[in-house]
């Protein structure tokens, strides 16, 4: 599908810019990746599902993907602002074990929820830890005209790059307010590119360099890794909004001077050529912070019984750039919502009545429209559930709705309803059980015995079982 431009947000210019490749053919994204000292949790999670809409927005649109996510298994500090301790480094003292541990450990956490969420591979995994001396060099080249050493290591002087921290507004928002305050730094901007290993310490992590035994400033990855892996300059860029205000402002800095370019009113001399951010998952209890004990992660969910598509459809109902609120009572409803397009494909299977190809025709158009526009996930899941209520040839409906499926990722081709029921940890009944009651219980209602069929009813809700009566496929139940 090509015949609609496509159309998506840029967060350095403010607008809506049209996507032309930097190399004909072919689209080269990279996106910030998880800090592997901790589980992600799910409002993590909503930048990879946007992230993998982009990708197969790409795809669909006929591009060749190069598509990079890194993993940060080093120099990330526990404040965005270059304040605080190593994030690794304080996991691994707090859990008593390797810090390589500790990021093999996450990272494969982090991983499995990529798989549950139906999340594309990208092309390559980066690895920070990887590509230390491809950040050495990376900074022995700009440093004799854009940085300084102190005590603490080397600095980069903000002052240095034309249009520093456009991409925030920080001249107005102030966006680099939260930058750590370090005695001797020329502006209050100015960033670790590489960080000394304090006299009397040893780190886990830390290498020789030009500056001093030490590691790299969480910043200077990023533009390593899509420097070497995509080239200068690549065609977008993604993160979550947070990433907006220090990290990627920092990133464009270093990218300016490694490049000798001038300012950002030519995007590309930010490194990509469009910069595109989701915004948070909003949760108000306090759990989605990592600090609250048993935060908000992939695996509560599932605990809970939801299926972790549940989540991706929650997702896809609002606007990447939009806040989203989470909450159970929406999680459900995104599961019913999910359920309800399942059971219209389950029962389309199969059927051989003449649909008029026009009719799906249009509506593969009018999802191209949609996504085209800075990616309308929520306009797309509206025209799946009206190709679903069309009358006609299943077998022509069911094939657009899994070419669709390609971008929506909701694994529609495979996915059964039954999938969706998931028993929560903490059930007390097991299915075949409730097999078993739900069996007597339609036996009951089939002999007008409404007495036995409505305690059947009750014993099971006291159990936990929600009993769906009207389920034209036959009698549903929800844990």
């Amino acid at each position: 599908m090509t015949d609609t431009p496509l159309k998506l947000f840029n967060s350095l210019t403010r607008e809506l810019e049209e996507f032309t490749p930097v190399h004909e053919g072919e689209a080269r994204v990279y996106s910030c990746g998880p800090t592997v000292y901790n589980y992600p949790h799910i409002g993590n999670m909503r930048a990879y599902v946007f992230a993998d809409v982009l990708g197969r927005t790409l795809s669909w649109k006929g591009y060749d993907l190069t598509h990079i996510i890194n993993i940060t298994d080093v120099g990330h500090l526990t404040d965005d602002g270059d304040a605080g301790e190593d994030k690794m480094e304080k996991m691994a003292a707090a859990k008593a074990q390797s810090i390589w541990d500790i990021a093999k450990h996450y990272t494969e956490a982090f991983w499995a929820d990529v798989k549950a969420l139906n999340i594309r591979e990208p092309a390559k995994w980066s690895v920070a830890t990887d590509y230390i001396g491809e950040m050495i060099d990376f900074a022995k080249g700009i440093a004799d005209r854009h940085c300084y050493e102190l005590d603490s290591g080397l600095y980069f002087d903000v002052s240095t790059v034309a249009d520093y921290g456009r991409l925030a507004r920080a001249v107005t928002e102030e966006g680099e307010s939260r930058i750590e305050t370090v005695a001797g730094k020329r502006n209050a901007a100015d960033f670790a590119i590489w960080r000394k290993t304090p006299a009397g310490e040893t780190r886990q992590m830390e290498w020789d360099s030009p500056w001093g035994k030490g590691a790299p400033g969480w910043h200077l990855e990023c533009s390593v890794m899509g420097e070497k892996l995509l080239g200068f300059p690549f065609d977008i860029h993604t993160g979550g909004i947070d990433h907006r205000e220090i990290h990627h402002p920092n990133e464009i800095a270093q990218n300016q001077a490694f490049c000798g370019c001038g300012g950002l009113s030519e995007a590309t001399n930010s490194g990509a050529k469009i910069w595109m951010h989701n915004n948070f998952l909003v949760e108000r209890s306090g759990k989605m912070s990592k600090s609250s004990g048993e935060f908000l992660r992939l695996q509560l969910l599932i605990d809970k019984g939801y299926h972790p598509l549940a989540y991706r459809m929650m997702c896809l109902q609002a606007h990447y750039r939009s806040e989203l609120e989470f909450s159970w009572e929406g999680l459900k409803a995104a599961q019913t919502r999910l359920k309800r397009m399942l059971m219209d494909i389950e029962r389309h299977r199969g059927k051989a009545a003449k649909q008029p190809i026009g009719q799906v025709d249009l509506s593969l158009y009018q999802v191209d429209e949609a996504i085209s526009n800075d990616l309308n996930t929520a306009r797309v899941l509206v025209i799946v559930e009206g190709i679903l209520a069309m009358k006609g040839q299943a077998s022509d409906r069911l094939a657009a709705v899994f070419e669709i499926d390609r971008v929506l990722g909701l694994d529609l081709a495979t996915l059964r309803r039954t999938d969706l029921r998931i028993r929560p940890k903490d059930a007390a009944i097991t299915e075949d059980e409730i097999e078993a009651e739900l069996l007597r219980r339609k036996q009951a209602r089939a002999a007008k015995d409404f007495a036995t069929s409505d305690a059947i009813r009750d014993s099971l809700a006291a159990a936990g079982v929600e009993v769906m009566d009207g389920d034209p496929l036959g009698w549903e139940w929800k844990l």
